[in-house]
């Protein structure tokens, strides 16, 4: 997660200076020199320690039904994938699991050969994960391995299935679509990104034969997965600012699909309705996240870059509410479950904000580790959540 953008512009020529002196002989490109420097200026310590959490009065009590001990993910933004009464999730060491999403009984485990940077996906009866090295790879639901293709660079994000086409994007920008049979690359999706860009797991999300990806410097595009065709560039926020740091605005979580809109946040930018047909802005808010939104019911749910939570109107963009008490905590994106909103935080709290005032309806920790940015629902009263150590939680919201 970020530190304070204060800090980083009181400091940054000096940083930067210090940094090109050192990297010289320790990098071996351009490239290398862009995403070490991200990661010390952005990396997952912050400057201003989270805010103290408040007394509240539960109306919700949440609770853990079973747990799993995957293993560590490190730097890169894992997730679970649930279907069809069985959830996978995976560790960095390339561990890859099934297990009963009732009871957490795991079903089986293997073991991908490779350290494992992205996912897990699934559709199309994949399991499907990308690798540090650059690989995507396949697995049908009994734990075989089918394929593995080889992409331009390490994989940050879960793949996506869109008919026959599997969509992933890569740590250098480009987007593949790959043959769902076999692996074999079908099509490329490629642009230039700016000098310094913030280094994040944003990927890619498919509706209707079409893929959404945002980009540094604040674009969303969509691309028609047949063939990688760009539809359509929309600009959601705007760089502004004399200093390259000043500059950053880009798109590090994934657009969400609600209907005929999609909608996209920046970090140090806004959050923007877009028309999914003809890629016009419907309306934006000056509100910047790093991990992201999520859409329900007619509003929207997005997570500031500084801890608070905001609700808004679909529509308009007008806000409905703000929570603002949780201070530098790191929040995931929101999990809008039945009358509540879920978000993880770096202390490993799940917390419960009630959707019709954002006051706080529930809370319960996990462990001390960082829950990670996206959580994900089992059924229509639960969810699961991942964390930095490696716990893999089934929690009941009844």
């Amino acid at each position: 997660m970020l530190r304070s953008i204060e800090f980083y512009k009181r400091h940054f020529c000096l940083l930067l200076c210090m940094f090109t002196l050192l990297s010289l002989g320790a990098c071996t490109s351009i490239s290398d020199m862009k995403t070490d420097l991200s990661e010390r200026m952005f990396g997952r310590q912050i400057a201003d320690p989270p805010g103290e959490l408040s007394e509240i009065k539960a109306t919700v009590m949440p609770k853990i039904v079973w747990k799993a001990e995957l293993g560590k993910v490190g730097q890169y933004d894992l997730l679970p994938a649930t279907a069809d009464g069985a959830v996978y999730a995976a560790n960095a060491q390339g561990d890859v699991f099934k297990f009963d999403a009732v009871n957490g009984k795991q079903q089986w485990k293997v073991n991908a050969g490779e350290q494992i940077s992205g996912g897990v996906g699934l559709g199309g009866k994949l399991v499907l994960l990308g690798s540090l090295s650059g690989y995507v790879i396949a697995y049908d639901l009994s734990g075989k391995l089918l394929w593995k293709s080889k992409v331009s660079s390490e994989v940050l994000s879960a793949p996506e299935v869109s008919g026959e086409t599997v969509v992933v994007r890569c740590g250098d920008s480009r987007i593949f679509g790959l043959s769902i049979l076999d692996g074999k690359r079908k099509w490329v999706y490629e642009r230039t990104t700016p000098a310094l860009s913030l280094r994040s797991s944003a990927g890619v999300v498919v509706d209707s034969g079409a893929a959404y990806a945002g980009f540094a410097g604040g674009k969303l595009i969509a691309l028609r997965v047949e063939d990688g065709k760009l539809i359509w560039e929309a600009a959601v926020a705007q760089p502004k600012g004399t200093t390259e740091i000043e500059r950053i605005a880009d798109i590090t979580s994934l657009p969400v699909v609600d209907g005929s809109v999609i909608y996209a946040v920046a970090y140090q930018g806004k959050i923007s309705a877009v028309d999914r047909a003809s890629g016009r802005i419907g309306w934006n808010r000056d509100i910047s996240s790093y991990t992201g939104i999520n859409a329900d019911e007619s509003r929207v749910y997005v997570s500031h870059a500084t801890g608070s939570v905001y609700s808004l109107d679909d529509a308009s963009g007008k806000t409905y509410w703000r929570q603002g008490d949780l201070l530098n905590r790191q929040l995931s994106a929101p999990l809008p479950m039945g009358g509540v909103i879920a978000l993880g935080d770096v202390e490993g709290y799940i917390h419960l904000l009630d959707r019709e005032d954002g006051s706080f309806a529930g809370r319960i920790q996990l462990e001390k580790s960082p829950v990670l940015p996206q959580l994900v629902a089992l059924g229509t009263n639960g969810l699961l959540a991942q964390t930095r150590d490696g716990g893999l939680y089934a929690i009941s919201l009844k």
